[in-house]
This record gives C-alpha cells, structure tokens and sequence, in this order.
C-alpha cells in the first residue's frame, strides 16, 4: 500500500510530461508543404562525398553554402524544378594537406590534381521529377569542373514546418546519388582512389514566395 502511495504522483505526472515534451518543428506530412517559390537554407545544406582510399577504408568531405531554389506545388509535386549551386572553392575535408591538394594549382602550369585555386561553382539544375508518395527521382543536369552531365538523385522528403527562430516556411529532403569523376575531369589517383564518388544530399529550403 505504501509503494502505490509513493507511486501516485510519479503516475499523475506522466500526462503532464507528456504534454510538455517539445514538439519537432519539421515533421514528414506532405500536407504541411505549401506551394511556392523556396530557397536553400545554405547554412543547413550540405553535399557529402565519400570515396574508397585505396581499398582500405572510405575518406569523406562536404561542400557548404550551397545556395538556390525550388519550385513546388504539392498538387502536382512532377512540375517541381529544382536549381542549386555549389561552392567547390569552400569544400571542406578532415584533413588541411588534403584540402590543400584539391585546391592546389597544378605543377609547371599543368592541370591541377582536382580543382585548382579557384575553381568554378558547380551547379544541379533538374530536368524531371518523377514523385511518388514521399519519394522522388529527380533528373538532372550536374555541371563539375566545367563539365556537365546528366546524374539521377534519389530523394526522399524529410520534413516540413515553420523554423522557429525566423518564422520561414521550411522543407527538408534527403538525396543520395553515385558519380564517376573522371567523366568530370579529375581522375587523378584512379582506381586506388575511386572512381565512384557517393554524395549524400542534405538540403533545407525557406519559402520566399
């Protein structure tokens, strides 16, 4: 009799935690999406990559600030358009000597390793999407060190919501996609270092419109 006694607060304080746990801004209801214009939120988006280092083990970096927009109306989510540019001169690695490679002019005036001191951005502009539920094929033109070329992303939505410092309209999605580099001219240690680049898409969208 004492333990029930003891244990009655602990179980009439149960709902009211209950109704004090914070609720996620963003959640995955399509509903909650609202046609318009967005843009990249370009502090929470980021491009991974990831290659094999010699068969041992993989080595990964991300590109920032990406920046960009996205046309949707959750009516007819096949007419959304999709346009994002990258920053190639801000990737980042866990490693300075290797930033500094990739970033490296080449020897004698030749061509870099990479990119180069002061390579050009990079850009995804899409050319179908094919939706289905909370899914997507996303089509597209990938232009990389001057070269450009059709890649497919598989994405995935993530969440919607109001950011709850600036108020925004926000979407979220997920992508994942595989390129070879050397289709975009940096074949430099191929094949001890993959020729197969994964990149992992992470990407929030602010509605401006």
């Amino acid at each position: 009799m004492r333990k029930l006694l003891l244990a009655l607060p602990l179980l009439a304080a149960v709902p009211l935690m209950a109704q004090s746990a914070p609720q996620m801004p963003g959640i995955a209801d399509v509903s909650r999406v609202s046609a318009g214009t967005y843009k990249t939120d370009p502090g929470h988006t980021l491009i991974g990559w990831r290659v094999s280092h010699f068969g041992f083990n993989d080595y990964f970096g991300i590109f920032g600030d990406a920046t960009g927009t996205l046309d949707i109306d959750p009516a007819n989510p096949n007419a959304a358009k999709v346009d994002i540019t990258i920053p190639v001169g801000k990737l980042t690695t866990a490693s300075a000597g290797l930033t500094g490679h990739m970033l490296r002019a080449g020897k004698d005036g030749g061509k870099a390793d990479f990119f180069g001191p002061t390579p050009a951005d990079a850009k995804f502009v899409s050319t179908k999407v094919e939706a289905s539920g909370m899914t997507a094929k996303i089509t597209g033109d990938l232009t990389l060190n001057g070269v450009t070329k059709p890649v497919v992303l598989d994405a995935k939505f993530s969440g919607a919501g109001n950011n709850p410092f600036n108020k925004k309209a926000t979407v979220g999605f997920h992508a994942t996609t595989t390129i070879k580099r050397s289709e975009f001219g940096v074949s430099y240690g191929v094949p001890v270092i993959s020729d197969d680049v994964a990149l992992d898409i992470s990407v929030a969208f602010e509605k401006a419109s």
